[in-house]
């Protein structure tokens, strides 16, 4: 391989790399959670908007707009509405997707199960591992989910 080609090979290997590493940083970011015990989605950025519902300290949503000193978020469920930046933070949340999950004692299908989890709990994420998420509960015995059944960070 001549020396022009190799830098060409290089130039492009660095820059599928640092694409793969952005897009990784930006979907971290795209994510937040309520921060404070609670907080109102609204129907538009501000104060003056109807209130759409109230959600619970680390609920998860995704970002899919700012504007000033609101996002646009989308839920679970895919609801979307707004909430003020400032009542956001980056504590990671899970919320269960499926009819119902199990918790397991480690990450395995072969582990044993601990307790379940139901559609729309909210679950604080601790740990994760290739498809599983270590999980903590407000009620109930911790432990890991498959990623598959969960909707979050």
């Amino acid at each position: 391989m001549n020396g022009t080609r190799l830098v060409k090979t290089w130039i492009t290997a660095a820059s599928l790399c640092a694409l793969a590493l952005t897009t990784s940083v930006a979907t971290a970011q795209n994510m937040v959670s309520v921060k404070g015990s609670t907080l109102n989605m609204r129907e538009g950025p501000g104060t003056h908007t109807a209130v759409l519902w109230e959600l619970k300290r680390g609920y998860p949503l995704r970002v899919t707009k700012r504007q000033g000193s609101w996002l646009q978020v989308r839920d679970f469920e895919g609801d979307r509405g707004w909430v003020a930046r400032s009542l956001t933070g980056n504590a990671p949340h899970h919320v269960v997707k499926s009819k119902v999950a199990n918790v397991r004692s480690s990450p395995s299908t072969q582990a044993r199960i601990v307790g379940k989890a139901e559609y729309g709990e909210l679950l604080r994420t601790r740990e994760k591992r290739a498809g599983w998420v270590r999980v903590e509960r407000t009620e109930g015995p911790g432990g890991w989910i498959a990623k598959q059944l969960l909707w979050g960070w």
